[in-house]
C-alpha cells in the first residue's frame, strides 16, 4: 500500500495543506515550472499568502510514497495568481534569475556560444554547449538574458535547459541523463503510443535562410513522398548551419520507435532527458 507524501517550501514556510502541485519538467521547454493550488480559505477563513511569501522566494517541492521523498523541483516563486476560488503560486526554476535586462549589444558573425557566454557573464552559470549556430549578425537591445535565451531556442530548435548552475544546449535529445523501466502490465496507467519504423515515415526538411543582402539560402533534407514541413529564419545564410539545423529537425521528426505519452506513477524515478524502456 502507498500513501503519497509530500513537502512544500516556500521561502521560510512549509506548507501544510496543497489542492494540488503541477510540475512540469522537459528539455523542450527553456525552463522547469510547478504551479501549487491551494484552497481560497480555510475554515471559512480567507488564507492570506500575500504577506507570507513574496515573488523570488526560493521554492523546494518534494513528493514520494510513504515518507520517501526525493525532490522533483527547485526554484523560485515567479507569481501569484488568485482565481476560480483557489490560489495558485506559480513558480520556475533558477532561469528565473535570467530575467534581468543585459547591456545592449552587437555581435558580428556570432555562433550562439558567444551570445550564451555574453549574457551568462557575472550570473554565476556556466555553459555547456556542443550545438553550433552561426548568425550573420545578433543584435541584443533592451532585452533579459531569458529573453535572448528563448529566442535563441526557438530559432536554432536546440534544447536549452539547466542542470544546477549549469546551462546546456545541445541537439535535440541527445543527452541522456538516467534510464527508467515501464512495463505495460505494471507501471503504466495510461496510454497514447504509436510505434513505427522510420521508413515509415517519410519527411522533409527545408530551412530557409535571409542573408545581408536579403536573398534566400535554402537547404532541404529528407525523403518526399510523405509529409513536409519549412523553417524560415532571418540573419543566417551559413549554409552549414541551415543544412545542420534540416538534418537535427529531420532526425527528431523521422526515426523508428514509440511516438506519443504515457502516464506512471513516482515509482520508477524519471525525469527529463532520461532514456524510458519499455
Amino acid at each position: 500500500m502507498f500513501d503519497i507524501s509530500w513537502s512544500v517550501k516556500i521561502g521560510q514556510y512549509r506548507l501544510t495543506m496543497i489542492d494540488s502541485v503541477e510540475i512540469i519538467r522537459s528539455v523542450e521547454k527553456l525552463s522547469d515550472t510547478a504551479v501549487v493550488t491551494l484552497p481560497a480559505s480555510c475554515f471559512n477563513k480567507a488564507l492570506e499568502v500575500e504577506s507570507k511569501i513574496k515573488r523570488s522566494d526560493k521554492v523546494t517541492i518534494e513528493l514520494g510514497y510513504n515518507n520517501n521523498l526525493v525532490s522533483e523541483f527547485e526554484g523560485y516563486l515567479d507569481r501569484i495568481a488568485t482565481d476560480d476560488g483557489s490560489i495558485r503560486l506559480h513558480c520556475e526554476d533558477a532561469l528565473f534569475l535570467l530575467k534581468k535586462q543585459v547591456a545592449d549589444k552587437q555581435l558580428v558573425n556570432p555562433d550562439i556560444t558567444d551570445i550564451l557566454q555574453y549574457i551568462l557573464t557575472g550570473t554565476g552559470f556556466s555553459l555547456k554547449c556542443d550545438y553550433s549556430f552561426k548568425y550573420d549578425k545578433y543584435i541584443i537591445k533592451g532585452e533579459t538574458a531569458y529573453q535572448v535565451l528563448k529566442k535563441i531556442q526557438e530559432e536554432t530548435k536546440a534544447n536549452i535547459y539547466l542542470k544546477g548552475n549549469e546551462l546546456h544546449v545541445h541537439p535535440q535529445y541527445t543527452q541522456v541523463f538516467g534510464e527508467a523501466v515501464y512495463s505495460f502490465q505494471d507501471n503504466i496507467e495510461s496510454s497514447d503510443l504509436e510505434y513505427k519504423n522510420a521508413d515509415d515515415r517519410l519527411f522533409e526538411v527545408t530551412v530557409e535562410g535571409k542573408g545581408k543582402d536579403g536573398k534566400v539560402v535554402r537547404e532541404t533534407v529528407g525523403q518526399k513522398g510523405g509529409d513536409s514541413v519549412t523553417i524560415k529564419i532571418d540573419g543566417v545564410s551559413d549554409k552549414a548551419t541551415l543544412r545542420n539545423l534540416a538534418t537535427e529537425q529531420l532526425k527528431v521528426k523521422s526515426y523508428t520507435g514509440y511516438s506519443g505519452s504515457f502516464t506512471g506513477w513516482l515509482i520508477p524515478y524519471c525525469d527529463a532527458g532520461y532514456k524510458i524502456f519499455l
